[in-house]
């Protein structure tokens, strides 16, 4: 399957359930997608449609473009990503066949566990062990923003394993949410961001996982898993940006009426909108590409490039006489989820800026 009949069975979905009546997606954000066989996409054969991460991000931004929800596409690609990320790309072939066709069928729900209160997820500040005892492990500590963690069904947690001359090693381990110990914690504030995505902390007070729990090389699991899933996650997700914009411009345009005179250049505004979001969209494409080809680092300055674009086109809109005249609710929602999203990591990113300027100046380290 192509990319585009991925995009197209999300807008099929959505479609069709618009027309049942049942287009309430803030209420009921996965209803159908088990069916329409959303949640095969990008999770490899024989257990999913696979696609490869070009899919999910192409069906993420197809999400924001049928229901305005970035928060409902981030949330259904997070689901995507951990399984073929994690679980395709790290599990043995037991944990595979145990996992991977749950999570194709939405029967499962996965999330990630590797930021902490007050420590984001600085491996030098991470708290939460495992502590390896015969056939078992037992998990301490407390995790953060665990997206999709309400919902969750099982959890994919980092833990620290052992310590070597002051440094911290990690390890990753697969803890179903009934096992005795997890509990989940609120945070409240992150209600009104992204709907429909729910967010959590999780508190593991002494959980016991089996040995086999143990997903990914020991001791290198933040270095071979935890970095390398920020950048994949960080690629795919640009798509959701250029869907949202999509649908935003797309919206102001429908909600704007002008008189003869001012007629041309609100047409010149959006039409200028609607040509650099297309920019935007080539590059969150370009972007996905390269995380299936392995390329993502060489990608970097159309990563930073797409990103500051979107930036640039969110503040022209935001201080538009378009906008200020009256924007709906729907349209204040997914301006607030704009700035959300282009926020998240925004001092890593900014150091990548920086280190891009260092090679034209002259002064990289590397």
């Amino acid at each position: 399957m192509t990319e585009r009949s991925f995009a197209a069975r999300a807008a099929a979905w959505a479609a069709e359930r618009v027309a049942a009546g049942q287009g309430d997606f803030l209420t009921d954000p996965f209803g159908g997608m088990a069916e329409a066989g959303l949640f095969r996409v990008g999770i490899p054969a024989p257990y999913g449609d696979d696609g490869g991460y070009g899919a999910i991000a192409a069906t993420e931004a197809a999400l924001v473009g049928a229901t305005g929800l970035p928060g409902l596409a981030t949330s259904w690609a997070g689901r995507q990503l951990t399984a073929r990320f994690f679980i395709a790309g790290f599990g043995t072939e037991a944990q595979q066949a145990e996992w991977l066709p749950r999570l194709a069928s939405g029967e499962v729900a996965p999330a990630i566990g590797i930021s902490e209160p007050g420590a984001g997820a600085h491996p030098k500040l991470l708290q939460t062990r495992a502590v390896a005892n015969g056939d078992t492990i037992t998990l301490t500590g407390e995790k953060a923003w665990a997206t999709n963690g309400p919902i969750a069904s099982l959890f994919i947690v980092l833990a620290i394993t052992s310590e070597e001359e002051g440094r911290k090693r990690y390890g990753a381990f697969l803890v179903p949410r009934n096992s005795a110990g997890l509990s989940l914690k609120e945070m409240p504030e992150m209600r009104q961001i992204l709907l429909p995505s729910g967010h959590c902390g999780v508190v593991l007070d002494g959980v016991q996982v089996p040995a086999s729990s143990r997903l990914g090389p020991e001791g290198r699991a933040y270095d071979a898993m935890a970095l390398p899933f920020r950048d994949v996650e960080d690629g795919v997700g640009m798509s959701s940006l250029g869907g949202a914009l999509d649908w935003l411009v797309r919206a102001l345009g429908r909600q704007t009426t002008t008189d003869p005179d001012s007629h041309e250049e609100a047409a010149l505004f959006l039409g200028g909108l609607k040509a650099e979001v297309a920019l935007v969209q080539a590059g969150a494409e370009a972007v996905a590409g390269a995380v299936d080809a392995g390329r993502l680092r060489a990608a970097g300055a159309t990563l930073i490039g797409t990103r500051l674009v979107a930036t640039s086109i969110l503040e022209r809109i935001k201080a538009s006489e378009t906008y200020r005249a009256g924007a709906g609710d729907a349209i204040e929602r997914v301006v607030g989820d704009l700035g959300a999203l282009l926020g998240v990591a925004r001092g890593p990113r900014l150091a990548r800026q920086a280190a891009l300027g260092r090679t034209l100046l002259g002064t990289d380290a590397s």
